[in-house]
């Protein structure tokens, strides 16, 4: 089997310390799991519920233009006869014809070149190679890799017309479809996209409805058909006049709403990052025809900034416009949001200019005046709409994938860290006792931790050693840990270790909350205990 790649090394590496420490669990695992889905464990609902929280506090309560909203999952079908998701929210879709393997239209060439069975045959092609080391790939790896593919199935019969074929590689080239398609191709001349997954014939596009039914009502024959929706945006839409007639906003204005969506995808994979249940953070952000650009651009720079703000390092970010084949039918223009993952660069977030067409559409559909009428150019229109659309899910995993590290300690032994964000992590603090010395456990747990935990997600553990403790908090991400030993039944003093840089510092109990409230704001703080002056700075 070909070795892993770095990339999947280190997607195996995370996926497997989530579990491990209860980040994402695979949904109902006891029964084989489910494909795609995923349960956020204790850990992985805390950072979650932090993210959901910091784009909150950022987006609404941070801001005098902005308020927010919860709608209902299950809508009037109506609502999405008239956004155009009845009628063409759908992938075109190949299915292999051997194994019965789905895949999206669009992707299906990347996930050919990725491919075991084409990775390893690239391999092969290196350098001065025959049409014998063809024939041995498919009598040897060939056949297990790709054993539907036509130059495993008859490799003398397929390289006999491709004899003449010269393909450059080691890189992308233009030759690259023509070549596979021949050696997929049952017969000379067929064009033939071949399973990245066996090797097999795929069978001719088909669309594939991407929205996801069900029935409203006790009674089967009676029932009425409804969708789980497949975005929250249209919640909001149908909205607006509800919004603009109770709040008494002003535009430009927006409303803000975290919720769950749901999607049939076709090839859902890569961990969380796509799933046909997620969840979206969502701005439609209300602006006067002929702003619309100012504030789309104002939004790019926004959302881009929050991901940094939050820890996210700038060279694993980057804005993606959209060109003009590729906009939505609704989208005047289009920028995303995009993440160096493991698996390449992907969207976490999308900033559209939509327009007015959902207003237009939904004013149409259901007879209902949505204009908006600015008193101070006393006229009514139809405002346009910015909507920063981001994935929770996807976004959990970015923060995830970039505060992931392995790191050598002091002695040199190896450390694996979570970098988290203070705003973000999880746990804020660990209790941790010495020892589990029936003097130490009252100050540790009944004093300390008692109090902690009123202000901060706090947790107390004094089982193994020290060092081992310190790195379980490492390994999920907790900034600081709080260390009760002997000495602090004599000093009243406990030691204060930061996660990032391993420096210990001795603090008074009695300043403790304020030392670590400031720390966790990314502060700086002088502190005056008795008998002398620190800097309670732990990068020196």
């Amino acid at each position: 089997m070909p070795k892993a790649t770095p990339e999947k090394v280190i997607m195996e590496k995370l996926v497997s310390l989530c579990k491990r420490r209860g980040f994402i669990f695979q949904s109902s695992e006891i029964y084989g799991g489910l494909a795609s889905c995923w349960d956020y464990g204790p850990l992985g609902v805390e950072l979650k519920n932090n993210v959901k929280a910091a784009w909150w506090q950022a987006v609404v309560r941070e801001r005098d233009d902005m308020v927010g909203l919860d709608s209902a999952i299950l809508m009037h079908p109506r609502v999405w006869e008239a956004s155009g998701h009845l009628a063409g929210f759908s992938d075109p879709f190949f299915t292999c014809l051997a194994c019965g393997r789905n895949w999206r239209a669009d992707q299906v060439w990347g996930a050919i070149w990725e491919s075991q069975w084409w990775q390893s045959l690239l391999k092969t092609m290196q350098g001065e190679k025959t049409s014998l080391d063809l024939l041995q790939w498919a009598r040897g790896k060939g056949k297990r890799l790709a054993p539907n593919l036509a130059l495993v199935l008859r490799p003398e019969v397929t390289l006999s017309w491709i004899a003449d074929l010269h393909v450059a590689f080691g890189g992308v080239d233009l030759d690259f479809n023509n070549f596979v398609s021949s050696i997929a191709a049952k017969a000379s001349g067929l064009s033939v996209v071949p399973c990245p997954a066996c090797g097999g014939e795929l069978s001719e596009p088909s669309p594939a409805s991407l929205m996801l039914e069900t029935s409203l009502g006790p009674v089967r024959a009676t029932a009425q058909t409804v969708y789980l929706r497949p975005e929250t945006a249209q919640g909001i839409f149908v909205n607006f006049q509800n919004v603009l007639n109770s709040t008494r906003k002003k535009l430009p204005f927006g409303i803000a709403q975290i919720g769950k969506a749901f999607r049939n995808e076709i090839t859902p994979g890569n961990f969380t990052f796509r799933t046909r249940e997620f969840e979206q953070m969502e701005i439609e952000y209300f602006v006067k025809p002929g702003t619309d650009e100012e504030w789309f651009n104002h939004w790019v720079e926004e959302r881009f900034n929050w991901y940094t703000d939050l820890g996210i390092k700038r060279g694993n970010l980057r804005l993606r416009p959209h060109v003009q084949g590729e906009l939505a039918h609704y989208a005047r223009s289009c920028t995303d949001v995009e993440y160096l993952f493991p698996f390449g660069w992907s969207e976490m977030e999308g900033i559209a200019n939509r327009t007015d067409f959902d207003l237009i559409q939904h004013a149409n559909h259901s007879g209902e005046n949505i204009s908006y009428f600015d008193d101070q150019a006393q006229e009514h229109y139809i405002p346009y709409v910015i909507e920063p659309s981001a994935g929770v899910d996807r976004s959990v995993l970015a923060f995830l994938t970039d505060a992931y590290a392995e790191e050598l300690d002091e002695k040199g032994d190896l450390r694996v860290v979570l970098h988290f964000h203070p705003t973000l992590a999880p746990v804020k603090v660990a209790v941790l006792p010495l020892s589990r010395n029936e003097k130490l456990v009252p100050l540790a747990k009944e004093t300390i931790y008692a109090d902690l935990r009123q202000d901060f997600m706090v947790q107390y553990d004094d089982a193994q050693s020290i060092g081992r403790r310190y790195r379980r908090q490492d390994e999920i991400g907790t900034p600081f840990c709080v260390t009760v030993d002997f000495q602090s039944l004599e000093d009243n003093q406990v030691t204060i270790r930061d996660r990032d840089s391993m420096k210990q510092i001795r603090v008074p109990i009695g300043e403790l909350k304020g030392c670590l409230s400031t720390k966790l704001a990314g502060e700086l703080l002088e502190v005056l205990p008795p008998g002398g002056q620190y800097w309670l700075g732990f990068g020196g």
